[in-house]
């Protein structure tokens, strides 16, 4: 019954919410230090039911990456907007209309978690990811908050690197 009263040992350091950071290739633009917030990688496993007679087992049957949500905090200069915009392009033109191959728009995004000094101790790498959802926010005279834009992103896997 004493053992529910122990802490942690001090060696261990837990991760922190606020200890991050996303990478995402140069070409993009996109800056890391534009990111407010993000979600983790979350896998949703369905099950497939093997009926017999009375009962049922059950197994693991396909399974879905989740899309991630990412916060970005809005610039002026460099534009959060415009680079944002940039990647969407490359996936549709709103324009022209046109739509752009996925070799062209996918790409790997990685997400750090850090320790107290700054170095990397978790990265996930979410392969061929792409935006589907990009919300630019909304303004409000009532509110002197910073203007921010939510971007859904969708990929193919995710890979926990360490």
């Amino acid at each position: 019954m004493s053992d529910i009263l122990f802490k942690a040992p001090l060696v261990y350091e837990p991760l922190r919410n606020n200890r991050f950071i996303l990478s995402f290739p140069a070409d993009l633009g996109i800056q890391s230090w534009w990111v407010s917030a993000s979600g983790m990688p979350s896998i949703n496993q369905n099950v497939t039911e093997m009926p017999f007679l009375n009962t049922s087992t059950w197994v693991l049957g396909r399974y879905t990456w989740e899309d991630i949500e990412v916060t970005f905090r809005s610039f002026i200069g460099p534009s959060t907007t415009q680079a944002l915009m940039e990647w969407v392009r490359l996936e549709s033109e709103s324009v022209t209309g046109r739509q752009g191959y996925a070799a062209g728009y996918k790409r790997n995004i990685t997400i750090s978690m850090l320790d107290p000094t700054g170095v990397a101790v978790q990265q996930w790498v979410l392969i061929n990811a792409f935006p589907t959802t990009v919300n630019f926010g909304s303004n409000s005279y009532d509110s002197d908050d910073i203007a921010t834009a939510t971007v859904n992103l969708k990929y193919d896997f995710a890979i926990n690197v360490f």
